[in-house]
């Protein structure tokens, strides 16, 4: 996960050059265009969206025919719309949606996003309800996670949290590893079992 600009955020799926190279082309033009702006030069977040997705389209034939790996979510707030999120694909698609994901682990989580989905939540409702998520996914997919960063973005700012493994909720009876001292200082446990594995 990455700033575009200050009030926008994009989160990263597929390749990670291609995509750490989008996102430093689109910082590159956001920075451009908020020059050219009156008043603090914040963009729209559908401006920046509008910018990534322009640059994957652009692009589409990239990388020997195959186009960019670029799948990202463009979720940020501005003063015009207020919070929004963006689903941008590598073909060069962006789609506005209440909500979205995209990942190895997306697919496992898909039907638990869409029931506990609610309009106008708290800060903290949201927080939880993408926490839960997140370690929905991780619990079935190895390539998703080990810990957790949360990123919120609302109309005072950007708030960015770490949450460390162990410190994660365990979902679906899965192992917990208390993070040790180094190497082979860690100790896993089945929480329901209480067995332990040095």
């Amino acid at each position: 996960m990455c700033n575009l600009t200050d009030n926008v955020v994009m989160a990263r799926s597929g390749s990670a050059a291609d995509t750490e190279a989008v996102a430093g082309f689109v910082r590159h033009h956001c920075a451009s265009h908020a020059i050219e702006l009156d008043g603090d030069g914040t963009l729209d977040v559908k401006i920046v969206a509008r910018i990534l997705n322009k640059i994957n389209y652009e692009n589409k034939n990239a990388n020997n025919g195959t186009g960019l790996g670029c799948y990202a979510i463009c979720a940020g707030w501005d003063e015009k719309l207020g919070a929004q999120v963006y689903s941008c694909t590598a073909g060069g698609n962006m789609v506005k949606t209440p909500w979205t994901t995209d990942g190895s682990g997306s697919t496992y989580i898909w039907g638990f996003l869409d029931s506990e989905f609610k309009e106008e939540m708290t800060r903290e409702e949201c927080e939880k309800y993408v926490l839960k998520a997140l370690t929905l996914a991780m619990a079935v997919d190895s390539s998703s996670g080990g810990c957790a960063r949360l990123c919120t973005v609302n109309k005072d700012g950007c708030f960015r949290q770490f949450i460390k493994g162990d410190e994660l909720e365990r979902q679906l009876g899965e192992i917990h590893f208390k993070s040790g001292g180094g190497l082979g200082g860690g100790v896993v446990y089945g929480e329901k079992s209480g067995g332990v594995a040095i």
